[in-house]
């Protein structure tokens, strides 16, 4: 009996990694893409998505603090995105997705794009996010920017 306890407990903490992870389509909106500028705010190099915070200000004026998901660390750090690299204060353009929830300021980034001029790929490989041949895993398509957005 002991064997069978420690069996079920030892499956039910090795998939509990699974079921925190989500796919691209069940939190965001292919259909609502999003153009965000601001400063960073905030970072938070996490695992399994790092997130960035930057403030964003609406055409009326009004001050806003979107999140956006980008891949894991170790995958942004191979991409050339460092915690230097978005220190708050640099303004950083982003393109991506809202949430599906669009009440929440919430969106999946796809590119961020730095104020030298830098394009860096900023989303997770395999997703399901749509493809526009910015990740540099996808084979481009005829029309399409090229692989890493360029």
């Amino acid at each position: 009996m002991k064997r069978i306890v420690l069996s079920a407990v030892g499956l039910l903490l090795a998939s509990v990694p699974v079921i925190g992870h989500h796919a691209f389509g069940g939190e965001f909106d292919p259909n609502k893409p999003v153009l965000l500028k601001g400063p960073v705010t905030k970072v938070e190099w996490v695992n399994p998505h790092a997130w960035i915070h930057i403030e964003v200000t609406d055409p009326d004026g009004t001050k806003k603090d979107w999140m956006v998901e980008g891949g894991t660390p170790n995958t942004l750090l191979r991409r050339g995105i460092t915690r230097e690299s978005l220190k708050p204060g640099t303004v950083l353009v982003i393109d991506g997705y809202q949430a599906r929830d669009h009440s929440l300021l919430r969106a999946n980034g796809r590119n961020v794009t730095y104020p030298d001029g830098r394009k860096l790929f900023l989303g997770s490989s395999g997703t399901g996010a749509p493809t526009d041949g910015s990740d540099p895993n996808e084979t481009p398509k005829p029309g399409q920017r090229g692989r890493g957005g360029r």
